[in-house]
Parts: C-alpha cells; structure tokens; sequence
C-alpha cells in the first residue's frame, strides 16, 4: 500500500460490481480475528483521494449471501483506516412505480435474516445506538450525486432477507404491506458492524427487478438480475465516484463514531 495514502473511505461493491478502479491499484491482504475478507483489498484514487475498494461476494462471486465473511470484511477495511463506507448493492423494488434501473439511498432498514453473526461484542453491556441506520452524511453525498441517467430515491425501507432464494409472492406483498420499498440480502449485519467500529455506512441500491409479489410474471430470476444490473454498471459506477468526492475529507461523522468516552471489551484496530 505504500504508493497510497491511507484510504479513509470504501466502497462495498455488490453483486455484478467486482472491481472499481480504471487506474493502477495496489492489492492488499489483510488477516483479521475473523479470517480473511472476501477478497483481497484494492486502494486506489478518486480525484486524488485514496479509496479502498472490497468485493463483497470476491472476484468471482464466491460468497453467497448467508456464507459472506461479513466480520471479516468490516474489520479488514477498519483496519486499513477506512473510516466511512458507502455500500452500493443490487436490490428488488416492493413499489411498481420504483422500477429497474431507479436508484435509492434508504434511510432505514429491516432485519430477515437468521443465523448471521452480526456483532463484534460477544460479552459485556456495549449496546449501539442503531435507531438510524445510515450515516446522513453519506446519504446526503450520494443523493446529491444523481443525475438524470438513473433516477433518484433520496429515502427508503430496505428489508434484509437470509437468501440465497428470493421470496415468495406472499413474503414480498407482506414486505410491500408494511410500507417498505427495498429487498435486499446483504445489508445485514454489515450496516451494524460498521456501526460499531465507528464507520460511517451508506448502502446505495440500484433496483434491478421488481419483487415477485408486485409484479405478475413468472417471479425473479438471477439471470435477469445480474443482465440489469450489468446495464446500468456503469453509470451507478459513476454516481459512487461522484459520491465519494463529495463527501467532506474528515474521518467520520460525529453520530458514527459511537463509541466516544466508552470503554470497549477490545482494541479497535
């Protein structure tokens, strides 16, 4: 990493979204407690300013949903000195008039999913302050950032379920009931663990299908998912680069970093 600064803030790209840089990056290993990450991590620049980038499911898409090594990730990228984290992912839309090819920045989110490890604090009475979710900074950066090639949501519920499978018709009309508008199956545990080792976390979700108990074919596919996420690559690509500039150069928000005057069961790294 020596030909780059520290890189305070990173990007999470999801399902579709492998690689990040169109100049040279430096690849850096990083062990954690946790194991090891998704993939190794690139830093390069944006506009001057060093940026860590991480694979959520590796190069290849290795990892599904359940199995990602979601400690692993979060710790690795703190560790580099990320301190602020947007999170762009591939998401199903519960609004028929939130289409594929929309883009929104929730501002809150709902737990599915079972069975994840979703805390660094395995004892003690450490309890995060989560009522809101998503950094505002970041949700203001990315909003800001849109232009008119993807439109823009500047809120939203995002319901995280356990996957791999999508939902049943069922499922997705009692998600759609409650008034949510997002379905995803990655954003949980990482929004909280990032939360607790005081980074700053934004998910950007670009729709790709709508759910299958909005619309009234023959349910989602991958392939379709994976085709529509591939056609707007490359201005979503855009928009997290026009994001990260935007965002103010301090290390994290005063909301994020939770954990001031506590003491914590473990040294962050």
């Amino acid at each position: 990493m020596s030909s780059h600064a520290r890189p305070s803030i990173a990007v999470i790209g999801g399902s579709g979204f492998y690689d990040f840089f169109d100049d040279e990056a430096t690849t850096v290993e990083v062990d954690t407690p946790y194991g090891k990450p998704s993939a190794p991590i690139a830093v390069g620049e944006v506009e001057g300013r060093p940026v860590a980038f991480l694979p959520r499911h590796g190069k290849r898409h290795e990892f599904a949903p359940h199995t990602l090594p979601y400690q692993a990730n979060m710790w690795a990228l703190r560790a580099l000195g990320v301190r602020r984290i947007f999170a762009p992912c591939a998401v199903g839309s519960l609004r028929a008039d939130w289409g594929p090819g929309t883009v929104a920045v929730p501002d809150q989110l709902v737990d599915r999913t079972s069975a994840r490890p979703q805390t660094y604090f395995d004892g003690g009475g450490v309890h995060v302050s989560f009522a809101d979710p998503y950094c505002e900074e970041l949700r203001a950066a990315a909003t800001k950032s849109a232009t008119d090639e993807l439109p823009m949501k500047s809120s939203g519920t995002m319901v995280v379920v356990q996957g791999p499978r999508f939902s049943t018709r069922a499922e997705s009309r009692w998600f759609a009931a409650q008034g949510w508008e997002l379905v995803n199956m990655t954003g949980h545990p990482e929004a909280v663990l990032a939360r607790e080792l005081e980074m700053c976390y934004a998910a950007v979700a670009l729709v790709t299908d709508l759910d299958a108990g909005v619309e009234a074919g023959g349910g989602v596919h991958a392939t379709d998912v994976f085709a529509e996420f591939k056609k707007n690559l490359g201005p979503f690509k855009a928009l997290i680069r026009r994001s990260v500039s935007a965002v103010a150069k301090t290390d994290t928000c005063a909301k994020c970093a939770v954990h001031a005057g506590v003491s914590l069961p473990f040294e962050l790294p």
